[in-house]
């Protein structure tokens, strides 16, 4: 494989070519254009036969021919390339962007790193007017290039850690007779710090909702942690299954002071009896038929603050045309707080149990929620 392919097949396992614009990159392109001063900023990748601009000021275009380009030769270089006026260079003199529109003089671009260590890229400046950069603002340039750097394989973190929690995400929720789940979730970032599971054993159908303190990419990984251990061993009571991850969550992560609340419920088909635990969650209710609401009050602390208290189980009796609902509290912040479960009450009604979930993920997306949003449904069909 050539040093061309292996650079290629760096830049496209980045996914970041045709992107939308990204704000941590912007604010480094805008950032750069204040401090030097220049007319011209751009975060330009390199692709086959084109550039294309992740961010830019100044530029207008996105998509540029690769030929003649001074950042298709500043990749090739190990360190900052410097043309202090393109004009007087024997090399670029004769260059169409110089010659031409936009009649270049000045360019300084530092090349950017995949994290294999393969140029994909450059973050340079450019000017019409011949200009100098000293050995403080090269290494300036340079330290904003490798900020850049960060940004873009941080981003391709995420989005590996999207994929990994979707692929845990239920797609299939069971659908025990006489009964009807709905759920789903909405992150505020790229990855969710919360967690929903729902998985039928004979006539038990078990539902989970936990909110890890936080989001972002390491209450992520913490409730995934929390999703496997609660599928390990199901014919565990929940009980011991709340008690043991409760000691695993802090004895990991006891001294990190971030905490897990957790609704963990196992419904009886066949007779619509409820058993559950409430660590620390105490956001979950019933919508009786008749459309009144009862709260499921938690007396349990949330896991892993390791006070050492027993949870308790409780239970409560759905009957026919009753719904058992439990979400996040990223759910609140789209409500009105004075009245919040009416308003759900009305938005079921409304659009139905299906509609009502979906409408809440739509409205978390419309509003940019600042914190996760997830809610599970189980109705008792009437």
């Amino acid at each position: 494989m050539t040093d061309e392919e292996r650079r290629q097949r760096a830049l496209d396992a980045l996914n970041i070519l045709d992107t939308p614009p990204d704000e941590r990159v912007d604010r480094i392109t805008r950032l750069a254009q204040q401090i030097f001063n220049v007319p011209m900023v751009s975060v330009t990748l390199i692709d086959r036969d084109r550039l294309w601009r992740k961010s830019e000021i100044g530029l207008g275009r996105a998509d540029v021919s690769r030929q003649d380009a001074f950042c298709d030769v500043a990749i090739s270089q190990t360190d900052t390339l410097v043309i202090e006026d393109a004009s007087q260079h024997a090399a670029y003199a004769a260059n169409p962007f110089v010659l031409g529109d936009p009649h270049l003089r000045f360019y300084a671009g530092h090349p950017l790193q995949a994290p294999g260590g393969e140029h994909v890229g450059t973050l340079c400046m450019l000017d019409t007017q011949p200009r100098t950069l000293d050995a403080d603002q090269r290494n300036l340039l340079k330290d904003l290039a490798l900020w850049v750097q960060t940004e873009l394989a941080q981003q391709q973190e995420l989005d590996h850690a999207a994929v990994v929690q979707r692929a845990l995400t239920p797609r299939d929720l069971p659908q025990p007779a006489g009964f009807t789940v709905t759920a789903g979730s909405a992150p505020a970032g790229a990855v969710s710090g919360d967690f929903h599971d729902v998985t039928l054993r004979g006539d038990r159908l078990r539902i989970t909702l936990a909110d890890v303190m936080g989001k972002g990419t390491g209450a992520g990984i913490i409730a995934s942690a929390v999703r496997a251990s609660m599928r390990t061993a199901p014919e565990r009571s929940l009980l011991a299954t709340v008690a043991e991850i409760d000691s695993l969550l802090e004895q990991d992560i006891g001294d990190l002071n971030m905490f897990v609340t957790l609704f963990c419920a196992e419904l009886d088909t066949g007779t619509g009896r409820v058993s559950y635990v409430d660590g620390g969650h105490s956001l979950s209710f019933v919508l009786r038929a008749d459309g009144t609401w009862e709260h499921l009050n938690s007396t349990g602390l949330p896991l892993a603050m390791g006070i050492g208290e027993p949870h308790s189980l409780d239970s409560v009796q759905l009957e026919p045309g009753d719904s058992l609902m439990s979400c996040s509290d990223g759910l609140l912040d789209l409500l009105d707080l004075e009245a919040p479960f009416e308003q759900v009450a009305e938005i079921i009604s409304r659009y139905g149990l299906d509609g009502a979930v979906q409408e809440a993920l739509r409205r978390a997306g419309r509003a940019k929620a600042p914190d996760d949003v997830t809610v599970v449904v189980v109705r008792r069909d009437s």
